[in-house]
């Protein structure tokens, strides 16, 4: 591992320097040191470390305030590493998610000394696992002042291009009751698994809305993802559960998304095991409007979940914008192209400089 990052370098080589460092979910202190180190020698921006989480800020007076976020850690190595490089594409694992992210970020840092806005920068742990161990539920207990600002730029993957928002999520449980009885007697039980069928048969005719919100349209879902139910090859099961995940348009709460599948399910037991808000895009604020102005280009929904709900609900409008393709994320083919790397930074640098 070198000693220290060179933040004014190609943000290509800056990217495949950070995925060269192993950091797995819950192994990121040799690349939080890494980032530390490179941001206290080569920058004078005040830096904070927390666990595994590296903060860095500029005290400018100015107007207005960007926070730019980004995840050190990475899903397990699947015979993806280290980085190699191939014409115009690096492959590796976290090159799309999201190591391609934090280099841009970490450019921007070491080559912006007076930006227009004052720039926090937030490189956090503990992404890719449980939500309770997200390094940014920690510093939002811990140093809330660090999360606030009046623009959150959260630079997951989204193929360059700005992504608004995102979806809420909600899974719940649809539960039938039966009786136990023994096959050859079937007449004295009640089938659970028989009496799930009204409600797959409502999620097939269901049809979901798309909702179009500053010119983005959240195109939702309703999927059934999982169902259990059975005792043994000769008994009448007495349980049968369906688990159904429903992405919400941000124009809903996770309680309006609740009401609504209650309603669908009516006449079922429904209960929610996880949900989370989604975050509205917020394109009207002044500084979101000058950085769609700096993307060009028109800002599209995002269609999935993501940390920018954690910023929405401080009160902040958020965007998603960063290289790779979200779609090879977490898959052993990532990749990203060299020359979203290098617009996201290029973007990035008009809108702060």
């Amino acid at each position: 591992m070198p000693e220290t990052l060179d933040l004014t370098a190609d943000p290509v080589d800056l990217t495949a320097a950070l995925v060269d460092v192993p950091s797995v979910s819950g192994d990121e202190q040799r690349i939080a040191d890494l980032v530390e180190r490179s941001l206290r020698e080569q920058t004078s921006l005040e830096v904070v470390r927390s666990g595994n989480t590296v903060l860095a800020r500029t005290d400018l007076g100015r107007e207005r305030r960007v926070v730019l976020a980004g995840h050190l850690d990475t899903v397990p190595i699947n015979d993806n590493h280290p980085s190699r490089r191939e014409g115009e594409v690096l492959h590796g694992c976290g090159t799309v998610d999201m190591k391609g992210g934090d280099a841009v970020m970490l450019a921007l840092a070491g080559t912006v000394d007076q930006p227009r806005h004052d720039l926090t920068f937030v490189f956090y742990d503990c992404e890719e696992v449980e939500a309770v161990r997200n390094g940014l539920g920690r510093i939002e207990r811990e140093l809330p002042e660090w999360l606030r600002g009046d623009l959150a730029i959260v630079c997951e993957p989204s193929n360059a291009v700005i992504e608004a928002g995102c979806q809420g999520t909600i899974r719940v449980e649809v539960r039938t009751k039966g009786v136990r009885a023994h096959t050859a007697r079937g007449w004295m039980g009640v089938n659970a698994i028989h009496a799930m069928g009204e409600a797959l048969r409502r999620l097939e005719e269901y049809r979901p809305r798309t909702v179009d919100i500053d010119g983005c349209a959240y195109r939702e879902g309703l999927q059934a993802v999982g169902i259990t139910g059975g005792v043994a090859g000769n008994v009448v099961p007495d349980e049968c559960v369906l688990t159904v995940n429903h992405r919400f348009a941000p124009d809903r709460t996770p309680a309006d998304a609740e009401a609504h599948l209650r309603e669908l399910f009516d006449g079922y037991e429904v209960t929610v095991t996880d949900s989370s808000p989604g975050a509205l895009p917020g394109l009207s604020a002044p500084a979101a409007r000058e950085l769609v102005e700096a993307a060009g280009g028109q800002p599209v929904a995002k269609l999935g979940w993501t940390d920018v709900a954690r910023f929405a609900a401080l009160g902040m409008p958020a965007v998603n914008f960063g290289p790779g393709d979200p779609t090879l994320a977490h898959t052993r083919q990532e990749n990203v192209q060299v020359n979203e790397i290098r617009r996201c930074l290029e973007v990035l640098r008009r809108f702060v400089a």
